[in-house]
Order: C-alpha cells, then structure tokens, then sequence
C-alpha cells in the first residue's frame, strides 16, 4: 500500500505532463505561437482570453529591415546585427541568428518531429512580418548557397575615415586602417596607414577629398536623364518577359508532379507499391511542390512591377549628383556608394587611386563623362585622379619635365 501511495502522484504527474504536451502540439498545429514572443511581437491577450502575439514596434521594423539587409549579400549577419542594435532594442549574436532562422516572422509555425510524425511548417494565426519569399532568399544567402561578392569591410567606421578598409598599401599589399593623432597644439588629425612595420600614413582629409572629386566622373549629365529613362525601360520590359515564360514552365512542372502524386496514390491503393514507397513519393513530391510555390509566387510579384518610372526618377537624379549625395550622407551611404562602384579594393599611393576593376555601370558614365568634358573644354587635359590598370609611362605621377 506505501509504495501505491508513492506511485500514484509521480502516475498523476506524468499524465499531466503529457497532456500539456499534447495540448500545446496541438495549439502549434491550429498555428499558435506558444510561449515568450520572438522579438518584434509582444504576447497579448484577446477578450476571450485566448492568447496570441501581435506586432511591437519600432522591433518589427528593425527585424524587417534586417531581413532585407541579409537578402542583399553586401554585409555579414553580424554586421546586419549591429547596425540594427543601433535602431533601438539590442541583440545578442546568438538571438540574432535563432531570429534569421525562425520561420514565425513569415507567418509560420514549425512543428517538431514526434515518434513516426516528421517535422513540417503550418500556417500561422498571427501577423507575419516578412514575406514568405523574403525568408527563404535569406536563408539561402546565410546557407551559402546564394552566393554575393562583398568586401571584407567593415561597416562601423569614424566619420572623418570612410574609406578604411577599402585602401592598399602601395608598399606592402596590405589593407590600410585609419585612427586620429593629437595635434601639437591640441585637435585630432585622421590618417590612413599601415603596420608601423611599414611606415606609410597619409592624411584622411586628403585622400577623403581627392575621392569626392573622382566621384564627379562617374555623374552623367543631367540632359541624358529621358533618353537613359527610355532605354532602361525597354531594357526591363524585355527582361521581364522572361517571368512570363519561367511562370508557365512552373505551372507546366507543378502539374506534372500532381499526376506523379496521383499515379503514386492509385499504385497504392492496387497494392502494386507498399505505404513506405508511397510516403516516401509523396514528400519528394510535396518538397518540390512547396518549393515552385514560392517560385511562382516570386515570378508573379516580380511580374507586377513593371512600372519603374518613379523608382527610375529617383536613381537616375541621384546619379546625376552622385558626388553631393556622398558629401551629404551619413556613413553608410558613403560606403554603399564606394562597394557599389568599387568592387574590389583600392590602391592608394598617397596622390591617386587605382583599382583594377570598376562596376562596368560607372566605368561606362565615365567614359561618356570624359568624352562630353572633352568636347566642352576643347583641351587635352587629364582631370582624372584614378588611373587604369595600366601606368603612366614614365615615374608616377608623371611630372612635366617628362
């Protein structure tokens, strides 16, 4: 009788453990998100007490502007993170990248694998933040499988240095920092150097000032607004046609795994294949399908931007004023513009920059803004301080005694 006496309430624990288990497998799958809320939503309560999370702002704003950071390959997470630790509310390294991962923002719930029941995704009762489309790319640029040239850069930086970690060393190869030094007379002073084992240094304020003249060359006029404005648009109406022809061929691909499904289904029923190759068709066939879903969703939204004119206005009269929206914009603007034009780095010698490779966007404005300089001045004169490739002939920079 005492050991029934002992048994019996450790009994009454276990099944009322594996009751709130049950139950709140079950409020997972009708798509509730149980527990604390993931950062960007806040547990709240509906008038019938049942429980559910809504959006909190500005953290939903933040988590969404991080997603979409992720998705343009040009920064590291961690870099995305810090950024947005500056916007508000601050995370850690680690509950940055549980949040890139968890599907609850694109209006999923994920149900974990129990006994012979896999793993799998529902839809969700709350609000999601992003979209369904936007999670995945981001998943697949942090998988490494979508795969985005970016430099080794870092995105924190003095505002008097926004060029480090863009420069060479001319002498050594190695990449430039930048720090202040206090002044005799009191005040800092910024420069761009290397290891003291190298020894070069040179002012930031000039290598900073010759950058903002270089950025005058990559500006075209603003007389060629409408005719760049025209063939950009016929250029993307053509491009865009190809979502026309990627949407059928899905539409032609989903339909085929339905009738493969359907065969599977009535091979089963004729006892001609057994429920384990069944099962193992269907979530081949269900993966794939999941998988042009999202696909054909993204062709059809893509396919509904087609009116650019107003996005085209805006990027075509800031690249007519390229070098007055370095000046004015805060740091990350600078250096979106320099990794934009510059996609690898910078060698710089003191007196000029060189690179071995320019975006073939702007390398082609600076072509035409040097021939209509040409023209206009009537003269000969090199106004350039970025070389090519190529040298000089003679000793850089070329004197004019030679």
């Amino acid at each position: 009788m005492l050991a029934i006496y002992l048994a019996a309430p450790e009994v009454e624990n276990d099944r009322r453990a594996l009751n709130t288990f049950y139950g709140m497998r079950r409020a997972k799958k009708e798509g509730r998100v149980m527990g604390i809320a993931p950062f960007g939503y806040v547990n709240r309560s509906k008038e019938d007490g049942k429980k559910y999370i809504g959006l909190k702002e500005p953290e939903a704003s933040n988590i969404r502007w991080a997603f979409n950071e992720i998705t343009k390959g040009i920064l590291a997470a961690d870099q995305v993170r810090q950024a947005m630790n500056k916007k508000g509310k601050k995370m850690s390294r680690s509950a940055f990248h549980v949040a890139m991962r968890n599907p609850v923002y694109c209006g999923k719930v994920f149900i974990p694998k129990y006994k012979d029941e896999e793993a799998y995704l529902v839809q969700g009762q709350h609000e999601p933040i992003i979209s369904e489309i936007l999670f995945y790319k981001a998943q697949g640029i942090m998988d490494g499988n979508i795969r985005k040239e970016r430099p080794n850069v870092k995105i924190l930086s003095d505002d008097n240095l926004p060029l480090r970690g863009f420069l060479i060393c001319p002498d050594c190869g190695r990449n430039l920092t930048g720090s202040a030094s206090k002044g005799s007379k009191g005040g800092l002073y910024y420069y761009y150097h290397c290891i003291p084992k190298c020894g070069f240094r040179k002012s930031a304020s000039m290598a900073n000032s010759l950058f903002e003249k270089e950025l005058v060359n990559y500006e075209f006029p603003a007389v060629m607004k409408d005719i760049l404005q025209d063939v950009l648009k016929a250029n993307y109406l053509k491009f865009t046609s190809v979502f026309d022809d990627r949407r059928k061929a899905i539409s032609v691909e989903i339909e085929s795994y339905n009738v493969k499904l359907g065969k599977a289904r009535d091979m089963l029923f004729s006892e001609k294949i057994d429920a384990d190759d069944y099962k193992e068709v269907k979530e081949e066939c269900k993966k794939r399908l999941d998988e042009l879903e999202v696909e054909l969703s993204s062709c059809l939204q893509e396919r509904k931007k087609l009116d650019i004119k107003d996005s085209l206005d805006m990027v075509l009269k800031t690249l007519s004023k390229l070098s007055t929206v370095y000046k004015e914009g805060n740091m990350e603007i600078k250096r979106f513009i320099i990794d934009s034009i510059f996609p690898e780095k910078l060698l710089f010698d003191g007196m000029a920059y060189r690179t071995p490779r320019v975006n073939v966007i702007a390398q082609q404005t600076s072509f035409v803004y040097k021939g209509l300089a040409h023209k206009k001045n009537r003269t000969n004169e090199s106004f350039s301080h970025l070389s090519g490739l190529v040298a000089k002939t003679g000793v850089e920079p070329v004197t004019s005694g030679l």
